[in-house]
């Protein structure tokens, strides 16, 4: 089974930014374990595999370490991949996930997804999370992921994590976002998952679907503009409707070609 292939930069509108995610088209999905091993090989943040039957998309996300719930970054890439390499007379593609139905839309040269809204509720820190940050937050939240509110910008630049500490959490399928108010935009984060291959993430779309609606209440804003600070960073576009998240954003295509199976 030969497969169609794309590596492409999510919420960047220029390679080698943003967060990158492979995005393989499948005629039928083959064994979980060969769908982690596609993963394993490709060796970014995630692979979205999509099978399409009947006008509709099914898609699921994996790390190189295990099957997600939920990817902003690379359902934004598969959006992309449908709309720009398949469908071009589309405006809009339709995904089957385990978070429900999610779409994409064309939105000018952008990109629109529809996710969940999950707004994180007060919580406690683990010990060991707690003690492998180089800064304590200020408030500490959690809905899938946990959210660390810190003062300012700079807080979050100099945040560093000692992996050693970190990975002695599980958190199974979540991570560890850190925020803080932005100095050119309305807020600020990094992305941390403990014992994955890949430890911070470049662009997290998913954790959006907390960050948003936590700032959104704390600004009193429904439409926020966001930048991931990691070291490739990415820019998003957010705004809160109702149960929903809608995230914009910019993707380009890095490279394409087939996988054979």
């Amino acid at each position: 089974m030969n497969c169609p292939f794309f590596q492409v930069d999510a919420f960047a509108n220029q390679v080698f930014s943003g967060n990158s995610a492979c995005v393989v088209i499948l005629q039928k999905w083959p064994k979980d374990s060969t769908l982690l091993n596609i993963a394993r090989e490709n060796a970014v943040a995630e692979t979205a595999f999509i099978v399409t039957k009947e006008g509709r998309h099914q898609l699921r996300w994996f790390t190189p370490d295990l099957e997600i719930d939920l990817c902003g970054h690379a359902t934004l890439a598969a959006g992309h991949v449908i709309l720009h390499h398949f469908e071009s007379n589309r405006n809009h593609a339709i995904f089957e996930t385990a978070s429900g139905v999610l779409e994409v839309h064309r939105h000018g040269n952008m990109y629109r997804i529809d996710l969940p809204n999950r707004p994180p509720v007060a919580t406690q820190l683990p010990d060991l999370i707690a003690h492998s940050l180089s800064k304590q937050p200020l408030e500490v939240l959690k809905a899938r992921d946990y959210v660390l509110v810190y003062a300012q910008e700079s807080d979050i630049i100099g945040l560093k994590i000692n992996r050693e500490q970190f990975d002695k959490t599980n958190l199974d399928p979540g991570g560890v976002a850190a925020t803080a108010p932005g100095a050119t935009c309305d807020f600020v984060s990094r992305f941390f998952t403990p014992q994955a291959t890949i430890l911070e993430d470049p662009v997290t779309g998913s954790a959006h679907c907390s960050l948003a609606p936590f700032w959104g209440k704390r600004l009193g804003k429904r439409k926020l503009n966001a930048r991931q600070i990691s070291t490739r960073g990415g820019e998003l576009q957010c705004e809160v409707l109702g149960d929903r998240v809608l995230l914009f954003g910019h993707a380009v295509t890095y490279a394409e070609g087939e996988i054979h199976l």
